[in-house]
């Protein structure tokens, strides 16, 4: 029993140092965002003929959660939404209404966009919704912080996150190795987000 507890209080002996230097890191950021959204074949509705679903660019914010070790690697995760507005163009432009975008990402990692419901009016007057799809994507980013003090500083820097939407058959591709296969033509909605901000550090015995 007291060679257990030897071996135990060693152990925690080693690990301590070790857990009390990982810090914690929490961010409330906002900014503006450059969005874009896809175009494809035109479609022919009742209310006109379109080839491109538009995004409206505008303010965005989000918050940050992450551990960061005693060497500076830092795992997170980060919540971010953003306000838009969807429209049609093309042979024609209709403006369907406001929309909100939020994304769910790790740190330089993958993740997913949620392109929230739309409410519009048809062409008959009627009222009517667009559920909000949720697509995957990734997001990078870089930037510069600066701490007044151990426990409180600020960010700023740039995202951007590339979602893919869909894909249409462009071709076929032949080669004397592979053989042939469809070819398709992978559609992207693009975001870039100037942010900045403030952040909270806590933990690794500050």
């Amino acid at each position: 029993m007291i060679r257990r507890a030897l071996v135990v209080a060693s152990l925690m002996a080693l690990a301590t140092p070790a857990y009390a230097q990982v810090r914690f890191e929490a961010s409330i950021m906002g900014g503006y965002t450059f969005a874009e959204g896809v175009e494809g074949d035109a479609v022919i509705t009742p209310s006109g003929t379109f080839n491109k679903i538009e995004l409206k660019s505008g303010g965005a914010f989000n918050l940050s959660f992450g551990v960061v070790a005693h060497n500076g690697a830092e795992v997170g995760f980060i919540w971010s939404h953003q306000m838009s507005h969807l429209s049609l163009s093309g042979f024609d432009t209709k403006d369907l209404g406001s929309m909100n975008i939020e994304s769910y990402h790790g740190y330089i990692g993958f993740g997913a966009t949620d392109y929230g419901p739309v409410d519009f009016t048809k062409a008959n007057g009627q009222p009517a919704t667009i559920a909000g799809p949720v697509r995957y994507s990734t997001t990078v980013g870089f930037g510069v912080k600066y701490w007044a003090n151990n426990h409180f500083g600020f960010r700023a820097g740039m995202i951007y996150t590339p979602t893919y939407i869909t894909a249409e058959a462009e071709g076929w591709w032949c080669d004397p190795y592979w053989g042939c296969y469809l070819v398709g033509d992978h559609k992207y909605s693009n975001q870039f987000q100037l942010q900045g901000g403030f952040t909270f550090r806590f933990g690794g015995g500050q």
